[in-house]
């Protein structure tokens, strides 16, 4: 399974962005799908996540209300939409694939991973 995460750019402080993240190697929508970011000297934290029928979503505190996941299973594509960015959210974004099990925070329970696309938000 190979994962390329793409969207990634510099914006200011309130602006949007889309992440995208396009699958290809494997049954897409037999994955839960997860975003992480990492910033510089900090530890990947987990952003959010989506069920393999999109029906199930879970997010960060830090992001709810301001980020959306979503998927299309027919391009095997997951995005991520990013509303009312703040400096904070300035990171390395990835994507990953979870083949058992449901929704989960936890990195180390996601099995395949993108590279990161970086997103950097300015004051």
């Amino acid at each position: 399974v190979q994962l390329q995460a793409s969207g990634g750019g510099l914006v200011q402080a309130g602006d949007s962005l889309r992440l995208s993240c396009a699958s290809s190697g494997g049954t897409f929508s037999n994955y839960v799908m997860g975003w992480f970011r990492q910033a510089p000297g900090t530890k990947r934290e987990f952003v959010g996540a989506i069920s393999r029928n999109g029906i199930t979503t879970d997010y960060a505190e830090s992001v709810k209300g301001r980020f959306t996941i979503s998927r299309d299973n027919a391009k095997n594509t997951v995005y991520l939409r990013m509303n009312s960015l703040k400096p904070e959210d300035t990171a390395s974004y990835y994507c990953a694939a979870r083949t058992s099990g449901g929704v989960y925070t936890y990195a180390t329970r996601y099995d395949y991973w993108g590279q990161g696309t970086l997103v950097t938000v300015s004051s």
